[in-house]
Formats: C-alpha cells, sequence, structure tokens
C-alpha cells in the first residue's frame, strides 16, 4: 500500500520529530528502531488523511490541535490488547492476603482500587470478579463494598470497556470456562456481556498517567501493571511518586511481572508474596 510504502521511507529527522511527539504527549518512550512498528499502527490513519510522512503528520497535529488528528494518533500508539487474570497470582494474592489485611484494619470502610491505564478493560472487570468471590467466601466482610476506577487515556478503549461486550476472541484469552459461565451473558453473534453486578463496582475515566490524579482520591490498592516499561525513567519515578501520592498509609501497588520499583525506599516497602512481588506504601 502507498501509505506504508511513504511511512518506512520517512526520513530519520521525521521519526524523531515523531517520538519527541509521542513523549510529551503520553509519555512514551519509543526506541530508535520501532519504525516498522509505527508503521503498523499508524499506517491506515496516514492514509485516510492524505498525510505522506510522519513528519507531514507532526505539523498537521501541531497546526491544527482541534482537528482530532493528534488524539487519534496518540489512541493508535496506545491501544495494547490484555488478557483477563493477567498473570493469575496478582489476584489471588489481592483476594487472599491483600483484601482480609485492608478490611480488618479499616472495618466498616469502602475499599477502593485503581486500575491504571486498563486498556480494554479486562483487569478492572478481574478485580471486580476477584471482589464478588472474595464476597462469597467471606459472607459479610465486604459490606461496605468496593469501587474499582479504571482510567485510560484511550477514548475508543474507554467506550469498548464502558459496554462492558466482548467477542470470542477476547474472551478466549485467560477466561475459565466456569467464569465465563458465571459472569457473563450470551449477546449472540459470538459476543458476551458482562454481568451488571460485576460491572456496577468499576467506574471508567479518561486520564493520562502525565496529568494530575488530584480528582481521583484516595485508595487501599493501586494496579499499575504492564505499563511502566514504555516511560523513561525519570518519567517513571515521577508517576511512581504520584501514585503513592493517592494511596493511603499501609496501601498497596501492584506492579507487572517484569517490572520493578528500584528506589524510592523513604515511600515504598517491597513485600515477597510468592509467588511475585508487591509494594506497601510507607
Amino acid at each position: 500500500m502507498s501509505g506504508e510504502a511513504s511511512l518506512v521511507t520517512s526520513g530519520n529527522l521525521d521519526f524523531e520529530q515523531f517520538r519527541v511527539f509521542l513523549e510529551k504527549a503520553c509519555g512514551i518512550l519509543l526506541g530508535s528502531n520501532k519504525l516498522y512498528l509505527v508503521s503498523s499502527r499508524l499506517n491506515k490513519l496516514m492514509e485516510q488523511q492524505g498525510i505522506k510522512t510522519l513528519g507531514e503528520l507532526v505539523q498537521q497535529m501541531q497546526g491544527q490541535p482541534r482537528s482530532g488528528l493528534r488524539e487519534q494518533v496518540v489512541d493508535a500508539m496506545t491501544t495494547n490488547e490484555t488478557l483477563w487474570f493477567r498473570d493469575t497470582y496478582p489476584f489471588e494474592v489481592l483476594k487472599n492476603r491483600v483484601m482480609p489485611e485492608l478490611l480488618k484494619a479499616n472495618s466498616g470502610q469502602r475499599l477502593r482500587i485503581w486500575s491504571a491505564a486498563c486498556s480494554s478493560g479486562q483487569e478492572p472487570y478481574s478485580l471486580s470478579m476477584t471482589a464478588e468471590e472474595f464476597e462469597r467466601s467471606n459472607l459479610g466482610q465486604l459490606k461496605a463494598g468496593m469501587q474499582i476506577v479504571a482510567t485510560d487515556l484511550s477514548g475508543s478503549m474507554l467506550t469498548a470497556c464502558k459496554s462492558g461486550e466482548y467477542d470470542s476472541l477476547a474472551m478466549g484469552r485467560g477466561l475459565s470456562p466456569e467464569r465465563l459461565q458465571k459472569y457473563f451473558d450470551p449477546k449472540g453473534l459470538g459476543r458476551w456481556a458482562i454481568k451488571p453486578a460485576i460491572k456496577a463496582r468499576v467506574e471508567f475515566r479518561a486520564l493520562n498517567l502525565l496529568d494530575s490524579y488530584a480528582s481521583l482520591g484516595k485508595f487501599d490498592v493501586v494496579f499499575c501493571r504492564n505499563v511502566l516499561i514504555y516511560f523513561s525513567a525519570e518519567v517513571k519515578k515521577d508517576i511512581l511518586l504520584r501514585i503513592h501520592g493517592t494511596l493511603k498509609p499501609g496501601g498497596y501497588l501492584f506492579l507487572g511481572a517484569s517490572e520493578a520499583l528500584n528506589g524510592l525506599p523513604d515511600h515504598y516497602q517491597m513485600v515477597q508474596c510468592s509467588p511475585g512481588i508487591i509494594y506497601k506504601a510507607k
């Protein structure tokens, strides 16, 4: 396709301009070898807009800030697939260790969890299913309820999340047949809808992790998994410090399996869970 050819032949200066734009817009630090990724994500959009090179794309976004093009580009570059109950153990640790501890320490208070960079919604809905399973096996302990605030910067992702509907391909990624039957209703044409009781715990909001978190309030638990790997060390540290500001004392931070919190000993205490590591706010 012509759009792909013109994008692939974009010069180094064009690509560098785009890398700078993306980091300023959403914090993502693209490697110098990621031109093919950019091409695969933006080829269709650039062809539709009649844009030939990355340099021209950056010029249009800067020259026409209200056209919606900037949002479309960030959307395309940050949209990632995810899994139900990704890595399994964080949800088991939450259910078997963290929730009992927090409920004992804060008797009668509603638990609040933030699912940051929630992508297509599998993580926050998995958290709600985890709360449901805890409630069934610990009758009365979660009587004050749980609120899950799920955020993402992608408008199209949030629209999909709020619908609570998924196709058969998405349903097959990490969701057991038992949970499928228990927590979803068939909608026909290979689509499933999450049950109202699971959906009711989750509130979706638009948020760029580079922006202020002040409107979110305080949380008992933050899941910020598999997103910090895309940021520079400086941006990552800033985000972790500001996440700490949203955590109640003694609250917990869950990172991705391949992510680690190096430094910040005055803010977080590492907790070994076997398997996995979580971080307790000081």
